[in-house]
């Protein structure tokens, strides 16, 4: 089945409420309304209600499904509770004057929502630069209890072949512990996607192979996913050949069960796991769908700022799946 198909059975149905905090762009408008509209969640947008209706005006844009919630005419006693949840939340990091001031930014908004249980996740970014969305993730959601990092992961599709490659968008340094993590938060990310996890820890060494702190980084976080994770089939370190080709894997790996069969590919930093899903991407034709963030207690998603309503129409989709966990 179509991976957006797969998606979207899935989800519908289930009243899922996704927050989007970029209300007045006409990008995210018309994809909470399409999305709405199609009975896959319930919109919420986030903005001024005038500029919201003259967008919806001048691009025929039905608001008719939406909700739509003016951060400047939340009712007192909802933004009052909104406040001291915030406050609370933050346990003396920030004082109700300063807490006040971040709820002037709807990212704050929409990442108390999901918080307070308002919203199941929320998509932003269309006009934000990451760290505007994922801060309040941080500081607010935060990560799963045992988790100490997010990650970035993509969905590398083309045809039938459905992979995911992973850290490519979050941590410019992994040590083996983050490495292993990585790994198990990617195996379940794989699974929201109809992905049976068989994860591979890249290296460009195959057992022993080659020697060096960075093939021991990648062996030392093989044997903490098989400790943390013993029922997840995961392997490494392998060369990206002997993960994937079942050829090359009998010759450099035959007794892997991972090696040769690898639909989890795990970077051991960004720099080449941001080159690698590129590669893929514009020499072997494959759609990369994401970043994905993985390893937050409740879902967000970042967008692109050079995204189309379609990305953010599947985005949502992505988040609202996410939050079926």
């Amino acid at each position: 089945m179509e991976l957006f198909d797969s998606l979207k059975q899935k989800i519908n149905g289930q009243n899922k409420t996704i927050v989007f905090p970029e209300g007045t762009d006409v990008r995210v408008l018309g994809a909470a309304s399409r999305l709405a509209a199609d009975g896959l969640i319930k919109a919420v947008v986030l903005g001024n209600q005038s500029e919201i209706q003259n967008t919806a005006i001048n691009n025929a844009i039905d608001l008719e499904p939406l909700t739509i919630l003016d951060p400047a005419a939340i009712p007192a006693d909802q933004h009052k509770a909104m406040l001291d949840a915030l406050v609370d939340r933050r346990k003396g990091k920030n004082t109700p004057e300063q807490a006040a001031k971040m709820l002037e930014d709807p990212n704050y908004i929409g990442t108390m929502m999901v918080y307070m249980g308002q919203a199941d996740g929320m998509v932003s970014g269309a006009i934000h630069a990451t760290g505007d969305t994922v801060r309040p993730a941080l500081q607010i959601i935060k990560t799963k209890p045992g988790v100490k990092r997010i990650s970035g992961a993509f969905i590398m599709q083309k045809g039938e072949e459905r992979y995911v490659f992973a850290d490519c968008a979050i941590n410019i340094e992994l040590d083996a512990p983050g490495m292993a993590e990585v790994a198990i938060e990617s195996a379940h990310t794989a699974k929201v996607f109809d992905i049976d996890p068989k994860v591979a820890l890249l290296s460009f060494s195959t057992k022993g192979s080659a020697k060096g702190d960075m093939v021991t980084k990648v062996q030392e976080a093989t044997k903490i996913a098989h400790e943390t994770a013993p029922d997840l089939a995961v392997d490494g370190e392998l060369q990206f050949d002997a993960s994937f080709v079942p050829s090359v894997a009998a010759q450099k790996a035959p007794d892997s069960k991972v090696a040769g069969h690898a639909n989890v590919f795990v970077f051991p930093e960004l720099q080449s796991g941001n080159i690698g899903y590129k590669i893929a991407q514009r020499f072997g034709g494959f759609e990369a769908i994401g970043p994905i963030l993985q390893g937050l207690n409740k879902p967000v998603s970042d967008l692109s700022r050079g995204c189309n309503e379609e990305d953010v129409y599947k985005v949502a989709i992505i988040t609202a799946a996410q939050s079926l966990d």
